[in-house]
């Protein structure tokens, strides 16, 4: 006999639901409601019903200004989601198999509409990255005289950075307007959360690659090897080299970083690791190959030319001074090898200029001219080193970067008047090293005019040459020093 307390606790006991109970039955009928009024909506937006022809040339979400129709849809793929799990769990219904088939055909049916609305939501703004609107290209005229040994790559325009820029875009500005984004995000997330990822990946690092590739292109940055780099003429090479230089500013500070931002924001509740992959996707191989063709050049035969070394510099400052644009675009770890050839880049034609000054230095102890200047005026030697040296202050701030580790090695002490000059400003490392580089060439010119000085017949005369190439040189001299230091430096 049960004791009056067990007897009590079974009298109370809740007895367990049985199969077919009204809460089991209700719970079952919701979901087959979802899975009936998702039907409507979506065979009205079917893009393979024979009947329905003006949803093939409608969007869904330009239907209404409201977005209420896609707002629809998009509740409709939930709940018709929230159904196929339903009764994948539970299998009491007698009509669970058969309504599991269903969900999932319409379920496949929503998935090709939302496909072709994202494809086409991405195809209408796609001419917010058109090229065309970029403004002011560089000339491509090409000078030459002695006197300017910088004058076969100066720029006919200044060359700043603001001639560039695609119309209507900041740099942190997604290249589409910020309802289609938002229509792009939704799109995304219910795709990715219904299992159809891969193909709304797809469609998405087709489209944008597509229009990364013809940007650069239109900008001027070609797919260029780096065998078909080294068998250009420096002719044909220099196009290439000027048209890189603001089209590569143009990409790091615009392109590139606003597929970033579109690639974040459209993919913003999805897994970290989707929006890195479509990222790399989309952007990692042009950036490389971008970051390839300034290593090609650098590594070219062209590396010890000093009249060259203006082009190498404008290179080079082009990655350098965007330096965190490189590191904060292509952050993701996926996009490593972008970031490795942007490095590998920099330090190749650091060493091209690095090549290119010593060049200058052996340039000018080998000149063998044995003409004399009439009435011992400028050599065209001194113009030359003394405009070369001018034009090179232009670049203090790269130089000294790049000189930083590479004091000058000289057989000889430097004369002690030499030496102090060149030391004597409080400068800091790299300033010290940029200016014993420049005092250490203007002393080697100074040598090799003392030799041509020689050439003269006439001793007057030959004083009247050194006087006025030493006099030319100490102008230069003085200029110089404002132009690479706030003081003097020699």
């Amino acid at each position: 006999m049960s004791s009056p307390k067990h007897s009590g606790s079974s009298h109370h006991s809740r007895p367990s639901t049985p199969m077919g109970s009204p809460h089991r039955s209700f719970s079952s009928a919701m979901m087959e409601d979802n899975i009936t009024s998702a039907e409507s909506i979506i065979n009205k937006w079917n893009v393979d019903s024979p009947s329905v022809s003006y949803t093939k040339v409608t969007s869904l979400f330009y239907q209404d200004d409201d977005r209420s129709e896609a707002l629809r849809f998009i509740s409709a793929i939930k709940n018709l989601q929230r159904s196929m799990l339903f009764f994948i769990s539970d299998r009491s219904s007698p009509d669970s198999h058969s309504l599991i088939v269903t969900a999932q055909k319409l379920m496949e049916s929503a998935m090709k509409r939302l496909q072709k609305e994202f494809h086409q939501i991405l195809s209408v703004n796609r001419d917010r990255l058109d090229p065309e609107s970029v403004s002011a290209r560089s000339s491509l005229t090409s000078l030459s005289s002695l006197d300017d040994p910088r004058s076969d790559f100066e720029d006919d325009i200044g060359g700043s950075d603001d001639e560039i820029r695609p119309g209507g875009h900041s740099m942190t500005e997604s290249p589409v307007p910020i309802q289609a984004e938002s229509d792009l995000r939704s799109i995304a997330e219910c795709m990715i959360s219904a299992g159809y990822a891969k193909e709304c990946t797809k469609i998405y690092r087709i489209l944008r690659r597509s229009i990364v590739d013809e940007s650069l292109y239109r900008l001027g940055i070609e797919r260029l090897t780096a065998s078909q780099v080294h068998k250009m003429d420096w002719d044909l090479l220099e196009i290439r080299v000027r048209s890189w230089i603001p089209a590569s500013k143009t990409a790091l500070r615009t392109l590139f970083r606003a597929e970033r931002v579109l690639c974040d924001r459209v993919f913003a509740d999805a897994p970290k690791l989707v929006r890195e992959s479509c990222f790399a996707a989309v952007s990692g191989e042009p950036a490389t190959r971008m970051f390839s063709f300034a290593e090609s050049v650098a590594t070219s035969k062209f590396k010890k030319s000093p009249e060259k070394m203006f082009r190498f510099l404008d290179m080079y400052e082009s990655i350098s001074d965007h330096w965190e644009d490189i590191q904060s675009t292509f952050s993701y770890e996926s996009s490593s090898a972008v970031r490795s050839h942007a490095t590998s880049a920099l330090l190749k034609l650091a060493e091209a200029i690095r090549s290119s000054l010593s060049e200058l230095e052996s340039a000018i102890q080998k000149d063998t001219s044995k003409s004399t200047v009439p009435g011992g005026g400028f050599h065209p030697l001194t113009r030359y080193v003394m405009n070369y040296l001018a034009f090179l202050a232009d670049y203090s701030g790269s130089l000294g970067d790049i000189l930083a580790d590479y004091p000058i090695q000289v057989r000889a002490p430097l004369p002690e008047s030499v030496l102090h000059s060149a030391t004597s400003s409080p400068t800091n490392g790299y300033d010290e090293n940029l200016s014993m580089r420049v005092a250490w060439i203007i002393l080697v010119l100074l040598c090799k005019l003392d030799g041509k000085a020689e050439m003269y017949k006439n001793v007057a005369l030959s004083y009247v040459f050194l006087a006025n190439n030493l006099n030319y040189g100490s102008v230069w001299k003085h200029r110089l020093k404002s132009r690479f230091w706030n003081k003097a430096a020699f």
